[in-house]
């Protein structure tokens, strides 16, 4: 396809075709893009093709840095301390804040390379 990823390697509708028409077997996705997306290895199990990375399931939970996070302390990985829940109000953040300390890092629970990251 064209150089834009989003007319080439991101149409999943198109890769599924090719994996159809070729008959192949397992798919490996890559870096990025299509190896974070859990959809993309629901439609290749559904079409009996082997996702060559993690099952859905953990792409799906690997992606929220808050249920990775949990995952992650539920495991006994020592993790640097912070508040994940879901309550956002300002002044139930702010106790939060206090109670782990300053300097604080605020952080989206989904997106990419730290570009949201606020001090």
């Amino acid at each position: 396809g064209p150089s834009p990823a989003s007319e080439s390697y991101l149409r999943q509708d198109k890769l599924m075709d090719i994996i159809k028409k070729t008959g192949a077997q397992a798919v490996h996705p890559g870096y990025g893009f299509l190896s974070e997306q859990a959809p993309f290895a629901e439609a290749l199990a559904a079409q009996g093709v082997e996702f060559i990375g993690p099952p859905a399931s953990a792409i799906a939970e690997m992606g929220s840095k808050s249920a990775s996070k949990r995952i992650m302390i539920d495991a006994g990985v020592s993790c640097i301390p912070g508040y994940h829940g879901d309550n956002q109000d300002e002044a139930y953040l702010k106790e939060q804040a206090d109670q782990v300390g300053y300097p604080i890092i605020i952080k989206a629970v989904s997106g990419g390379g730290g570009k949201g990251m606020r001090m």
